[in-house]
């Protein structure tokens, strides 16, 4: 393909068929997560953190403070299953950087803390993954660009 700025946006040009613009953001959004999800979390591995979305975890639970949250609300939150949140603050757990406690009331949930080794953590995080980002995303978009898109994004889950 040429690589000239209006050689993609030519591509779409003769889209008849209207909802081919949703598939279309749905097929490139998982490029995008394939493309630079992988080295993104292949430079966290680096630093000891198994998944990037223990980022989103340990800041939840920083914001949540001293009393922690439940898994149920943190699944919400997140926008992830219980298994798959069970299996991460196993993980986290295991690191000393969270502790779980059973939910006061009936049933199985759980609460998630920070403990004093977590306290923080997300920040140390942050460094490598900020500059993941701005690496793989950051250099290809302006900060207007950046903006408009995570507003438009935000939409599709908010």
């Amino acid at each position: 393909m040429e690589d000239h700025p209006n050689a993609r946006a030519e591509l779409f040009a003769d889209d008849a068929d209207p909802g081919m613009g949703a598939n279309r953001v749905w097929f490139n959004l998982l490029r995008i997560h394939r493309s630079t999800g992988a080295r993104i979390a292949r430079a966290l591995r680096e630093i000891g953190v198994g998944d990037p979305v223990w980022y989103e975890i340990l800041l939840e639970l920083e914001r949540a403070g001293p009393e922690g949250m439940a898994m149920a609300a943190l699944e919400r939150k997140l926008f992830t299953t219980q298994y798959a949140l069970s299996r991460h603050a196993a993980r986290l757990e295991e690191e000393g950087w969270i502790s779980s406690a059973s939910a006061p009331g009936p049933g199985r949930g759980k609460v998630l803390r920070l403990t004093e080794a977590g306290k923080g953590k997300y920040m140390e995080i942050w460094a490598v993954y900020s500059e993941a980002i701005a690496e793989e995303i950051g250099a290809r978009l302006s900060v207007d660009e950046a903006y408009e898109l995570a507003r438009v994004l935000i939409r599709l889950y908010d």
